[in-house]
């Protein structure tokens, strides 16, 4: 599965209201699953965000996302 290609339209970070439009709940479901630590989050200036592989990890909890993530790059290496 190309996770990179899930969620394209969305920015990397993404804030509680892209996750009530892409898991279609209300607000009150996403907060509580934001403060009960179902989707993991940080706070930012009081403020929830959430990077999308958080978001992947909670819609897809069997898959080892993790494991796909390229850390640097290749650029001037030989």
């Amino acid at each position: 599965m190309d996770y990179t290609q899930m969620l394209k339209d969305y920015n990397d970070v993404l804030i509680p209201e892209d996750i009530q439009k892409i898991l279609k709940v209300g607000r009150n479901v996403v907060y509580k699953y934001l403060a009960e630590g179902k989707i993991k989050s940080m706070r930012i200036g009081g403020k929830y965000r959430i990077p999308k592989l958080y978001l992947l990890e909670f819609i897809y909890p069997d898959i080892d996302f993790s494991a796909n993530i390229q850390v640097g790059d290749d650029h001037g290496q030989a």
